[in-house]
């Protein structure tokens, strides 16, 4: 069970306050999200998505964005567990911890198998006990989603971390859980299988830092990226504004 920790409300859902110290101590088991501002706004819209993040144990906050924006109205908030920083840095904490035994789902083809070797290559034992790329629409497919779940709990792994996308991963792991009796921790990631992979580059540190990694991704995949940041993403300032001012509505609350 969860440690319990301070929450923020922002908009429609609560961000547990921890910094990566203190979540890599005490978490032991349940669901991970991390949501950024593209998550927020998902979640203003889509009622599964909502329900994923209503449902999970740990809500931690990806976005420097939002830290930074938080700061600017006097919401002093630990600091920020990105999804890229959380895989390296759970792998790390628990490299010498045999009892854990993961399993990595997400990526293009090959990019789990080459970010299992990587990370074992790193904690000098096989930590990755098994990992999968799932198919393009594999959440659709029963015959692909029955295998990866087969596969998962024959690997006898005990934490699965998933990147396939949001909002995707989240509902997946959320309606998959019970029929993964092993596992005990799942985190969904996103991208972080790709950076760990090699298959995609994190902005340098000082962007990272003064949170312009949105920048660095857009300049690398403009076409992708562009209408999430500069037309999907764009209300969600006008939505902290209004929750500030103390007008902002769940769009899924039923009283």
């Amino acid at each position: 069970m969860q440690t319990t920790t301070s929450t923020y409300r922002l908009l429609n859902i609560d961000i547990d306050d921890l910094s990566m110290d203190t979540f890599l101590q005490q978490y032991q088991k349940g669901i991970v999200v991390t949501p950024n501002v593209d998550h927020m706004m998902k979640l203003q819209r889509d009622s599964g998505f909502y329900e994923s993040y209503r449902k999970a144990d740990y809500v931690v906050l990806d976005s420097r964005v939002i830290l930074y924006l938080l700061r600017l109205f006097g919401v002093k908030m630990q600091g920020v567990i990105p999804g890229s920083e959380l895989l390296p840095a759970f792998c790390q904490y628990h490299r010498d911890n045999k009892q854990i035994r993961m399993f990595l789902l997400g990526g293009m083809n090959g990019v789990a198998q080459t970010a299992a070797q990587n990370i074992n290559h790193q904690a000098g034992r096989k930590l990755v006990v098994d990992a999968y790329s799932p198919s393009m629409g594999f959440e659709k497919k029963p015959d692909e989603k029955r295998q990866i779940i087969e596969r998962i709990n024959e690997s006898k792994a005990n934490v699965l971390v998933i990147g396939v996308g949001a909002p995707k991963q989240e509902k997946w792991l959320l309606q998959h859980w019970d029929e993964m009796p092993d596992i005990k921790m799942g985190m969904a990631l996103g991208a972080a299988l790709d950076f760990v992979a090699g298959n995609k580059k994190r902005a340098p540190r000082w962007m990272q830092k003064l949170g312009l990694e949105w920048l660095f991704r857009f300049i690398l995949e403009p076409s992708r990226m562009g209408k999430r940041y500069f037309v999907d993403d764009l209300p969600f300032f006008w939505l902290l504004l209004k929750q500030m001012r103390g007008r902002y509505q769940n769009p899924f609350d039923k009283n």
